[in-house]
């Protein structure tokens, strides 16, 4: 056998990687780590707070991820990707008014399922090179779909891709302080804003029931004091 073949064999290294079997481990329980917390906090979680999660040492956590925007092109990739593939359904939909309506509810509820990509659907990460390559690609896919909404007569001709950056940036914000309070009053926001960025004419979804009071108010009270309502 030649070192070359012997080098393959070597216990505790995975032949994919290349990474020792322990290391590989550990990549995979900071990235189980950093999606729950961004799931249930929000990007706002330390990287110390993540390694604590993980169960090891911010050295480890440092080798495997060396910036938070390494990390959070890890942990979203898959979720970009869906992004993506959003507007590529919306675009493929025969109707393009419903293509467009069924896109901003379509990403609306993954800002609702997830707060950290609530998160990341309203900012920018520069050293995340593919996740703001398929982000551009999703922003031009939106582009195409607004214009052939409009070309229905069903899309306001103001509306414009600013529109869709304010919506994203709103839900994040009812999505964020609501949370197990009131988790449908998403919903209600979305429909309420499909509705001002339809002419006349256009066919709408019935409206959402709103929130209870008490719902709204257990929201509230989970905005001032952070944690359970």
């Amino acid at each position: 056998m030649t070192p070359a073949a012997a080098s393959n064999d070597t216990p505790g290294r995975t032949p994919d990687t290349g990474l020792r079997a322990d290391a590989e481990r550990n990549r995979d329980r900071i990235l189980a780590a950093a999606r729950h917390l961004f799931a249930t906090e929000g990007l706002g979680v330390s990287m110390a707070s993540v390694a604590r999660e993980a169960g090891v040492g911010k050295a480890t956590l440092s080798r495997r991820f060396a910036t938070r925007e390494e990390l959070v092109n890890a942990v979203f990739a898959d979720r970009m990707d869906a992004y993506a593939s959003a507007v590529t359904d919306a675009l493929a939909d025969p109707d393009p008014w419903h293509g467009f309506a069924g896109y901003i509810h379509a990403v609306c509820a993954m800002q609702a399922a997830d707060r950290g990509f609530a998160d990341v659907l309203t900012m920018t990460f520069p050293a995340a090179k593919a996740l703001e390559a398929r982000r551009a690609e999703a922003f031009h896919g939106m582009l195409d779909l607004v214009a052939r909404a409009k070309g229905t007569g069903y899309l306001r001709e103001d509306f414009t891709s600013q529109d869709v950056v304010i919506l994203l940036m709103a839900n994040a914000g009812v999505v964020n302080a609501t949370g197990d309070a009131a988790p449908d009053t998403w919903r209600r926001l979305v429909a309420h804003m499909l509705r001002s960025y339809a002419t006349p004419d256009a066919p709408i979804p019935p409206l959402p029931d709103a929130p209870a009071p008490t719902a709204l108010y257990r929201a509230m009270v989970r905005i001032t004091r952070p944690g359970p309502a």
